[in-house]
């Protein structure tokens, strides 16, 4: 068996069995096979396609790369969310202590932003001493003793997704829905959860634009995680505007204790609750969907959310001190109002460009490379649907420099779209898709 041989008959248009995609793959990870064969392999497969026993196969591989975490030793059903990310998207960090809190242990392993979009390790990261990379020794205690853990890849989960992901950035192969299905899936599938729920999300500010484009992601991951054992339920979500106010990394977090306190912007929690409310019904803490809606208004009206959040930091090395007084640390940034340039009602705003904004401010990332600036970000002070006057604001731009300031302006101001007449107001969420059809949430 050799590489070449196995290009040249993806690249004709054939399949390849198990034992073929085995060697490549475990031949890019030990480094016997150079990358630019394995970014041949890769474009005769977004070119001619994989079939669904070749994504298993990939996906199989890919996860037995590294080490597949048994966590049955741990009490209850362990259930992890996963989204694919978009402009605003703040939601695990809320999501997995209400969770916790409602008794659902969480094992989260979660990933960086790259483009417009923001990463959950580089909000989590911008609290002060948070640490997001643990030894699995301490990710099985930390969820044994307390339900919740939040960290980023380890070096030993799903290696081969590691060094894949970084060839398809190069090579314009990203997109391709069987090679994103097997990248999520071999890393949640590595850390152990029992149950999945995952958030596909498209519009502007998302990966996946085209909402077609979306529901066959997310029917692909659905399939893919059930066979391989693993209960998963999946939402289709709008992200063409931004979600929630606040975009950049400790703003989302301020924007998150204010969810975790009750103050969160609707559409957030309107996500944040479907989203959980399926997890406590995979984890069989609550019978019913209002059962578990009671279960979460609870947790966080009495504080448990809240308090299971500060848990988590303080374990994680993160100050408490800063998730309960987030305007202590106000005194280290510099503030910008800014005023609209017209009058009328907004239409919407493009999810794209207030990304594209945050990542000229130096809250997200143009490369991998790139540094962020955790007291960067956007807060909107203005929804779709509202009427806004000429030098009303509409929003605020927070950095710990004003050095891009300037240049974040007028990029930020194409994403105000504006309109005589107030558009209809609709859910984030669009479908459902579970045991197999779509459903209306």
């Amino acid at each position: 068996m050799n590489a070449i041989d196995l290009i040249i008959q993806k690249r004709n248009g054939g399949a390849l069995s198990r034992e073929e995609i085995s060697f490549l793959v475990k031949g890019y990870t030990d480094g016997s096979i150079p990358d630019y064969q394995m970014a041949a392999f890769m474009m005769a497969s977004f070119l001619q396609g994989l079939s669904e026993s070749e994504m298993v196969s990939l996906t199989e591989t890919m996860l037995h790369s590294g080490e597949v975490l048994d966590l049955s030793e741990i009490p209850g059903i362990k259930v992890d969310k996963h989204s694919t990310g978009g402009v605003g998207d703040k939601i695990s960090i809320v999501l997995a202590p209400l969770v916790a809190a409602c008794g659902v242990k969480v094992p989260m392993i979660s990933g960086r932003g790259l483009g417009h979009t923001g990463g959950t390790l580089d909000k989590l990261e911008s609290i002060p001493g948070f640490q997001t990379t643990v030894s699995t020794a301490v990710y099985r205690k930390q969820l044994a003793e307390i339900g919740v853990v939040m960290i980023g890849q380890t070096k030993d989960i799903a290696p081969a997704d590691k060094k894949m992901y970084a060839l398809r950035d190069a090579t314009g192969t990203v997109e391709y829905i069987p090679f994103i299905a097997a990248s999520i899936l071999s890393k949640k599938l590595a850390e152990g959860a029992d149950a999945l729920v995952l958030d596909v999300k498209c519009g502007s500010g998302a990966m996946m634009q085209s909402e077609q484009d979306a529901r066959v992601l997310a029917e692909t991951m659905t399939r893919l995680a059930e066979s391989f054992g693993t209960p998963t339920t999946a939402f289709l979500t709008d992200m063409n505007n931004p979600l929630g106010h606040a975009t950049g990394n400790w703003p989302e977090i301020v924007e998150c204790i204010d969810c975790l306190h009750g103050n969160g912007p609707d559409d957030v929690m309107e996500v944040t609750i479907a989203l959980a409310v399926e997890m406590l019904l995979a984890g069989k803490v609550a019978s019913s969907q209002e059962e578990a809606k009671e279960l979460c208004n609870s947790a966080i009206s009495s504080g448990r959310a809240f308090e299971k959040f500060v848990e988590m930091v303080e374990v994680q090395g993160g100050s408490a001190q800063a998730i309960r007084d987030p305007a202590s640390r106000n005194e280290n940034r510099v503030e910008v109002v800014v005023h609209a340039s017209q009058s009328g009602v907004i239409k919407w705003i493009d999810s794209r460009d207030i990304g594209r904004a945050s990542v000229v401010l130096g809250a997200g990332r143009a490369t991998k490379e790139d540094s962020v600036d955790p007291l960067a970000g956007i807060i909107l002070t203005v929804k779709p649907g509202d009427t806004v006057q000429i030098g009303e604001s509409i929003a605020l731009i927070q950095a710990s420099t004003n050095a891009h300031i300037e240049r974040t302006i007028p990029v930020m101001m194409a994403a105000f779209k504006f309109d005589e007449e107030t558009p209809k107001e609709g859910s984030r969420l669009l479908s459902k898709y579970q045991n197999g059809r779509w459903v209306n949430p």
